[in-house]
């Protein structure tokens, strides 16, 4: 009989060692890129309002407006938190399936649906799309080592940027250069949709999840190092129609350290014989638990209020940018750019969130100043675009809205999770986006559902300047008196603390 060499073995063994967890690694995170830039591939996006109002569709912009988009942030809302906690416990692959079908949905909708009725059941696909999208990014976290969380992550974002990015530029071109019709925009969009579709198929499906499939040992890994943290005195400086959740949607899990990661459960292909699944009301109250732990230190409140406030107005203003476009276009001017703007302000931001990283700052001691500057800036931004009303000022403010969002958001992100477990900074960021959803609910209702004021989109735009306007003021007042707390406390700094304060972010 033959026996295999033991040179030969040895090489064999020592091979497939290394490129196993290499493939198992990078198979799933290209796929999850292919999906994330064919999810986001849509050219007909930056025309969204204008194929609606349009001899196509027909319909009028107080159908638009106060009628159809509303449906989009009640059915987010809704949906969220069920979904949130139903991601986990199906362990991600089965919500992202169901996210690829609610995009190949909505698109549909959009080509052969008409009328009221079916554009609000449109938004309510694409609502349970982007409540779905914390599945992207948790996903990648169960099935890749934790050394690996930054690269992949900075991998699977670049990918969603790319996408969008490549749609708008991609339907602008079109329609300057070769006058396609717009339908022909949203079925290249349908068409994207259906490619993303078949690709969640061929992820393997992880064996573990953060809440409802854990080990004992994970927990009390991260138990343990939770409470190290703590003892240590680590300082805690801290989902819209675009397809940037984050930007606009539930922003998924990004920016991390990786010894902040370390304690993530992995998804190994030997699952451990000790691992369990919690019941729902462990997981609840697990929940609930981290939850007052959590928002009951300051600093983090200050950041999760910010982001929770900002993103609330910054969906409203991206969702209505378009209808304030269609009103302040002069009827002489056939040319749209919608596009292009879309595809510059997608670029810019994702070079703010980068360029913010190689900066040293105290966000322990400007971290509220800085949140009331770039409040105000936003604030001057979409007064500007309400009150100028012309075209080009309104694409210009528009961008530089977006721009700063982004950068503070970015910064808002890392300050948030940076003495986190993954299992709180999951739960942190799902409230965040909650709360966010939440007010933009209350505030759909009151000034554009016309169950409530149904103003104008002009009216509108004049109410969100001032709530911008009021976001900068509350954290004035928050850095004026954090100063004169400052000045009457002479209690000397921390050791170590200017090292931790002034980190600059992990990209």
């Amino acid at each position: 009989s033959m026996v295999a060499h033991p040179v030969a073995f040895h090489h064999s063994d020592t091979v497939r060692s290394v490129l196993y967890p290499v493939m198992s690694e990078l198979f799933p995170t290209l796929l999850l890129c292919l999906y994330g830039f064919f999810s986001n591939l849509r050219p007909s996006e930056p025309f969204l309002t204008h194929f609606l109002l349009g001899p196509e569709k027909n319909l009028t912009e107080t159908q638009v407006v106060n009628e159809i988009y509303p449906v989009w942030t009640y059915s987010y809302l809704a949906l969220l938190f069920p979904v949130f906690l139903a991601t986990d416990y199906l362990r991600y692959k089965p919500v992202l399936i169901l996210q690829a079908a609610s995009f190949v949905a909505t698109y549909a909708v959009l080509v052969w649906g008409r009328g009221v009725p079916a554009m609000q059941v449109l938004e309510l696909a694409f609502g349970l799309a982007s409540a779905t999208d914390v599945a992207y990014y948790s996903y990648i976290y169960s099935v890749v080592p934790p050394a690996s969380y930054q690269r992949v992550t900075g991998f699977c974002r670049g990918a969603t940027l790319l996408g969008s990015a490549a749609g708008s530029l991609s339907g602008q071109l079109l329609v300057s250069l070769a006058a396609v019709r717009l339908r022909r925009l949203v079925e290249a969009t349908l068409a994207a949709a259906v490619v993303a579709f078949t690709v969640p198929w061929f992820l393997p499906m992880p064996g573990r999840s953060l809440f409802f499939h854990r080990s004992g040992e994970e927990e009390g890994e991260a138990t343990a190092e939770e409470e190290g943290r703590s003892r240590n005195g680590t300082a805690m400086e801290g989902g819209s129609r675009n397809g940037t959740a984050m930007e606009g949607r539930t922003r998924g899990v990004q920016e991390r350290s990786d010894d902040a990661d370390s304690k993530v459960p992995l998804n190994s292909q030997r699952v451990d014989p000790r691992q369990r699944s919690s019941g729902l009301t462990e997981v609840l109250r697990l929940l609930w638990r981290d939850f007052l732990r959590c928002y009951s230190q300051r600093p983090l409140l200050a950041w999760s209020a910010w982001w929770a406030l900002s993103t609330c107005g910054y969906f409203q203003v991206v969702n209505y940018a378009q209808a304030l476009w269609e009103r302040v276009r002069s009827p002489t001017d056939l040319e749209i750019y919608n596009g292009y703007v879309e595809t510059l302000a997608t670029l810019l931001g994702a070079m703010a969130a980068l360029a913010v990283g190689s900066v040293r700052v105290s966000w322990a001691t400007w971290g509220e100043a800085a949140l009331c500057l770039f409040s105000a800036v936003m604030a001057a931004c979409v007064f500007t675009m309400d009150l100028v009303r012309h075209v080009g000022v309104c694409y210009g403010a528009y961008v530089l809205f977006r721009t700063a969002y982004m950068l503070l958001i970015t910064v808002a992100t890392f300050q948030i999770a940076a003495s986190l477990s993954m299992q709180r900074y999951a739960l942190v960021f799902g409230v965040n986006a909650f709360v966010a959803l939440l007010l933009q609910s209350v505030l759909t209702l009151v000034v554009v559902d016309t169950a409530g004021l149904g103003l104008d989109v002009f009216s509108q735009f004049l109410i969100y300047g001032c709530y911008f306007a009021a976001i900068a003021a509350i954290f004035l007042l928050a850095a004026l008196s954090k100063m004169a707390s400052g000045r009457r406390s002479k209690t000397p700094a921390v050791p170590g603390e200017t090292d931790s304060d002034t980190r600059s972010l992990p990209y």
